[in-house]
């Protein structure tokens, strides 16, 4: 895991001009259920199929879901997209709200799913529409 970890760090900096981060984030595998009560609270686990990959900041920590496979170019998509958010943590921008920061972790998402031939509408049922609502400032 380290390595392609290295490899997709080194890629997002090259490609987005994101900083090398000090450390690598910590990796952590919970069931969907953990992960949706991290996302929206406890008990809220209404949600939990629709949480495949999250990015904890202050423990610096990617959250991925036990059956997450390396060769599955959706679920390394999803590592792709947590680690935006992990190398975003260690650069000097502020963003206006949290869907704003969003829109590079997609559009990397979205690069990285290209270069094998998938997107995110296939891979994870995410439209343009959703997609921009996902990445818009709703103020």
């Amino acid at each position: 895991m380290d390595q392609l970890v290295n490899i997709i760090v080194l890629w997002l900096t090259v490609t987005f001009g994101l900083p090398e981060p000090p450390q690598p984030p910590r990796i952590q595998h919970l069931s969907p259920t953990q992960m949706a009560a991290i996302r929206y609270g406890p008990g809220r686990t209404d949600h939990s199929e629709q949480v495949v990959a999250l990015y904890h900041d202050e423990t610096r920590t990617i959250v991925l879901r036990p059956d997450w496979n390396a060769r599955s170019v959706a679920d390394v998509s999803a590592l792709v997209h947590e680690l935006v958010h992990h190398l975003q943590n260690f650069e000097s921008k502020t963003y206006a709200c949290p869907e704003e920061r969003e829109a590079l972790a997609y559009d990397a998402q979205r690069r990285w799913l290209a270069f094998f031939g998938e997107d995110l509408e296939t891979a994870f049922g995410i439209d343009p529409m959703t997609l921009l609502v996902r990445t818009t400032c709703a103020y």
